[in-house]
C-alpha cells in the first residue's frame, strides 16, 4: 500500500489539468473526426442529397399535378355547367312544345267532339223529321177514319166507297191544314 501512495504522490506531480485536454487526445479525436466527415460528406450527404431532391421534386410534382388536376376539375366543372343550362333550355323548349301539342290535341279533340255533335244533332234532327212524318201519316190515316166514322154517324148513312171516303178525309185534313197555318201566321 505505501507502494500505492508513493506512487500517487509522484503522479501527483504530474497531474494534469482536466480543463485543458491531453494532446494525444485532441490528435486522435480530431482524425476520427476528419474520417467521420470525410466519410459522411463522402457517402452519406450525396445519398441525403439525392432523397431530399427526389423528395422535393415529388412535392412539386405532386403541386403540379394537383393545379393541373384542380384546372381539369374546374373546365370539367364549367362543361357540365353548361351542359346543364343546355339541358335545362332543352327542357325547356320540349316542355313548350309539349304545351303547344297538348293545346293542338285539345283543340282537335274539341273541333271532332263539334262535328260528332253537329252530326249527331242533324240525324236526330232527320230522325224527329221522319218520325214526325211517320206519325202525322198514321194520325192522318186515323184522323180520316174517325172522321168518316163520325161523319157516318151524323149523316146517318155509311160511307162504304173508299174512294169517297179517301176524298173526303183528304179534304177534311187538308181544311184542318189551312186552318193551322192560318192560326200560326196570326
Amino acid at each position: 500500500m505505501i507502494d500505492f501512495y508513493l506512487a500517487a504522490e509522484e503522479g501527483a506531480k504530474t497531474v494534469h489539468n482536466p480543463i485543458i485536454p491531453v494532446w494525444q487526445e485532441i490528435v486522435v479525436g480530431s482524425v476520427a473526426f476528419a474520417v467521420l466527415c470525410f466519410v459522411l460528406m463522402k457517402f452519406v450527404f450525396p445519398m441525403m442529397e439525392k432523397t431530399f431532391q427526389a423528395r422535393v421534386d415529388a412535392i412539386e410534382g405532386g403541386l403540379k399535378r394537383a393545379e393541373t388536376a384542380q384546372a381539369e376539375a374546374n373546365e370539367l366543372l364549367e362543361q357540365y355547367k353548361a351542359q346543364l343550362a343546355e339541358a335545362r333550355t332543352e327542357a325547356a323548349r320540349i316542355r313548350d312544345e309539349a304545351r303547344a301539342d297538348a293545346e293542338g290535341i285539345r283543340q282537335d279533340v274539341l273541333a271532332k267532339a263539334r262535328e260528332e255533335s253537329d252530326r249527331i244533332i242533324a240525324a236526330g234532327n232527320e230522325q224527329l223529321a221522319a218520325q214526325r212524318e211517320s206519325i202525322v201519316r198514321e194520325l192522318r190515316t186515323e184522323v180520316g177514319s174517325l172522321a168518316v166514322d163520325l161523319a157516318s154517324k151524323i149523316v146517318g148513312e155509311a160511307l162504304a166507297d173508299e174512294a169517297r171516303t179517301q176524298g173526303t178525309v183528304d179534304r177534311f185534313i187538308n181544311e184542318l191544314g189551312a186552318a193551322d197555318v192560318a192560326g200560326g201566321r196570326r
